[in-house]
């Protein structure tokens, strides 16, 4: 069985253990500190605002590359929950103890875009018309280790241009910051997160799904975190009543849902 089809059925069992959805404010507010990808900076900051609402609790994010947050777990980073734009990293971490593996569990697939400056000059509404001379810049988050550089670079090699291209790529940090390569215009096209694209400075279309491996994004407690509940019930909220809408909002394919019911 597809493993986005078995751990999708996760975030209910999760949920289970975190009643109430939107938990009640505490006598005494905690302060969370959030490793997210940076895929996630739109949808995780309006969620976060709505949590502060009901609970009082404060959420501060730290958004960034998957593989580079990973890392600053695996060296001690004061983390509470750690949101990964790939379940692998999570499994990394839980298997050597560094997350709960009880709260591991899946909150959205992602979905990648091809991104062009509205000013650029240029037209590039499928991934082939990137060998045109005119596009000199293609921004791809850094594969080595942002899930969704991993996604862009599998959808060009899907569709037989990478080598041809492979010196028009220009590499950001995090998807965030590719983003913004082509917002600016240092970078005339991109392939961006769908959760992300929605900037004024860029126009965009939706990449096949098939080209790609599957994002599916998963989170879990840090267990080295002093709020452990507090973050569970953090990450409840996310995948519960509240946080769910705001999730599909911009574009994320949740637990349960498939490509084709989803709507960017």
């Amino acid at each position: 069985m597809n493993r986005f089809l078995i751990l999708m059925l996760l975030p209910a069992v999760f949920l289970a253990g975190c009643s109430p959805a939107s938990p009640a404010p505490t006598s005494a507010s905690v302060e969370l500190t959030v490793a997210a990808a940076a895929d996630l900076q739109f949808a995780f900051t309006e969620i976060g605002e709505l949590y502060e609402q009901e609970t009082g609790n404060k959420v501060i994010f730290s958004f960034g590359s998957t593989g580079q947050l990973a890392r600053q777990i695996e060296n001690g980073a004061p983390f509470d929950l750690f949101a990964a734009a790939n379940i692998s990293f999570v499994d990394d971490l839980a298997k050597k103890d560094l997350v709960l593996p009880d709260t591991v569990a899946l909150y959205a697939r992602g979905r990648i875009v091809l991104a062009v400056n509205r000013d650029s000059g240029v037209s590039a509404v499928t991934l082939e018309d990137l060998l045109s001379e005119k596009i000199t810049h293609i921004a791809i988050a850094n594969p080595e280790h942002a899930p969704y550089g991993v996604a862009a670079k599998e959808a060009l090699i899907s569709a037989g241009i990478w080598e041809k291209i492979e010196d028009k790529i220009v590499f950001g940090e995090n998807v965030r910051q590719t983003l913004q390569f082509v917002q600016t215009g240092d970078a005339q096209v991109g392939i961006v997160a769908l959760s992300v694209a929605n900037v004024p400075e860029v126009t965009w279309t939706l990449i096949d799904d098939s080209l790609h491996n599957p994002l599916d994004q998963a989170l879990a407690v840090v267990a080295s975190s002093l709020y452990q509940q507090e973050a569970q019930e953090f990450a409840a909220f996310i995948n519960g009543e509240k946080g769910r809408p705001i999730m599909q909002k911009y574009g994320f394919v949740l637990p349960g849902e498939s490509i084709s019911t989803a709507t960017p």
